[in-house]
């Protein structure tokens, strides 16, 4: 695997033209360049753990009633990879029943699989994990609107064990912005379309504004419950270097009316690397006017 990682470029020295000498590029700061380093090798190191979103092999809708999944034909949940009959998940007003299915080598939560009602991933103790071939496959219900559905991964998915790399813009110190906040009234919110078409209103504290360009820019901001700032953005650089879809960042806290944002670590969403992620879109008032030559590139399969 190979990653790319942020030194100090120079340009190249002794090169002879018709012109005056090409200066050299000013060296950047250790301090950045190891900071940013650090941080895209964690960022490599989540995405391809054995359940980092590279490992995803599927997403199946549950409708109302009973579904049998696993890998073998006839069943109604057809895996990717896994046994070939894993239980079934029957849909019910009061969430999802799962019956595993006979000498199944399955756990829930870490102990030995039985019937029981499954949590889904809008649940505050987090959805419950079911667990197969040995734990390298793992199940979870999501919920999306009013509809639920089984989230499927495996370690051995190709997209993990054919990741190819994480690509960058060439950003630098410059594109650390300190940002103003601006908070919403309490218990505001914003909607905000996932890539299946579903509407959410999720928490909207604030928005931050920058300047650049001698303009000013806003990004409202979206509380994820990581207890930082997280934004959703698309600017001049989606579809044409960068993920179509927008991008993401997680900010710290704000501090005094200001919000630290390094778009160095605006990062690609997971549908950029998997067709079975169910990734929220930019709101039309985050589609900035500018072209944000930081972060991420576009990933190339």
């Amino acid at each position: 695997m190979r990653y790319v990682l942020l030194g100090t470029l120079l340009l190249l020295a002794g090169c002879r033209s018709d012109g005056p000498t090409a200066p050299k590029a000013a060296a950047l700061p250790a301090e950045y360049v190891k900071t940013q380093q650090a941080w895209r090798e964690e960022r490599v190191r989540q995405l391809t753990a054995a359940d980092g979103w590279t490992s995803l092999v599927g997403l199946h809708w549950l409708d109302r009633g009973a579904h049998y999944a696993g890998s073998a034909a006839g069943n109604g949940i057809r895996l990717a990879v896994g046994p070939e009959h894993l239980g079934m998940f029957d849909v019910t007003p009061r969430g999802v029943r799962f019956v595993p299915a006979r000498n199944a080598a399955l756990t829930i939560d870490g102990a030995a699989a039985r019937t029981s009602t499954l949590r889904a991933d809008d649940d505050t103790a987090g959805p419950s994990l079911i667990a197969f071939d040995e734990g390298r496959g793992r199940a979870t219900v999501i919920r999306r609107g009013d509809r639920y559905a089984l989230r499927v991964k495996h370690a051995d998915a190709p997209s993990r064990t054919g990741f190819r790399g994480l690509t960058y813009w060439p950003g630098g110190p410059d594109w650390i912005v300190d940002a103003r906040y601006v908070p919403n009234p309490a218990g505001r919110t914003i909607d905000i379309v996932n890539i299946v078409g579903t509407v959410e209103p999720m928490p909207n504290p604030g928005r931050v504004e920058f300047e650049r360009g001698g303009r000013t820019h806003r990004i409202e901001a979206l509380d994820d419950g990581s207890g930082g700032v997280f934004l959703v953005f698309a600017d001049r650089t989606s579809g044409h270097g960068s993920y179509g879809a927008g991008r993401f960042i997680d900010a710290p806290a704000p501090s005094n009316g200001r919000v630290r944002i390094d778009f160095n670590q605006a990062y690609n969403p997971p549908c950029a690397f998997t067709p079975f992620a169910t990734c929220p879109l930019p709101p039309p008032e985050n589609r900035l006017d500018l072209a944000v030559n930081a972060g991420e590139k576009a990933y190339v399969h």
